[in-house]
């Protein structure tokens, strides 16, 4: 079995029309020897200062800079509180069940850094070990899916367009949590 990941749920639907895999399940569809489904965006960020038990920082604490840094689950602001968002909890789940039942995984979000990005992080967020292959395609015509899926190429190949994105995403983290909060300490 060969598990697709894409980024959003029409593009999943779509490339498992194309593909054969035509059975709704909850989350994902199948059949032809494919198990297809998606996240719903950027479903995991790096994680805040509190989740690595930083609750408020003082001065002595900056700069802060986490080695490693960690993912968490896309949070959502309600009365009591920012909390998991529900929808990508449960999807995570639906990801997680799909990949253990495959022995192959393709990645098939955007064909950009970002959606590079967005894959890895759901694959080492769920403690993958299968082997990937890229699916880099512009178009979702038939055509153009089915050739991307005779031209793969292992997901190491991405490694450095993956490196740039977690990079940038890592840099906007330090920079942006340390001056908010020096601006809100300057005050």
């Amino acid at each position: 079995m060969i598990a697709i990941l894409t980024d959003k749920p029409s593009v999943g639907k779509e490339i498992g029309r194309i593909i054969g895999a035509t059975r709704v399940r909850n989350g994902y569809v199948e059949g032809n020897g494919y198990m297809v489904t998606w996240t719903f965006g950027n479903m995991l960020s790096l994680a805040m200062p509190k989740d690595y038990g930083i609750e408020r920082p003082e001065r002595e604490a900056f700069p802060l800079n986490p080695a490693p840094f960690k993912l968490m689950v896309k949070h959502v602001k309600t009365d009591t509180g920012w909390v998991p968002d529900i929808n990508a909890v449960l999807q995570l789940k639906v990801i997680e069940k799909v990949f253990a039942a495959c022995d192959t995984i393709i990645a098939a979000t955007d064909a950009s850094r970002e959606g590079e990005m967005a894959f890895r992080y759901v694959y080492r967020y769920l403690n993958c070990t299968q082997p990937c292959s890229r699916l880099w395609i512009s178009s979702l015509t038939d055509e153009s899916v089915r050739k991307g899926l005779e031209d793969m190429k292992p997901d190491s190949c991405y490694d450095s367009l993956f490196l740039s994105a977690d990079c940038r995403n890592k840099a906007d983290w330090i920079l942006g949590i340390n001056a908010s909060y020096a601006m809100c300490k300057a005050t």
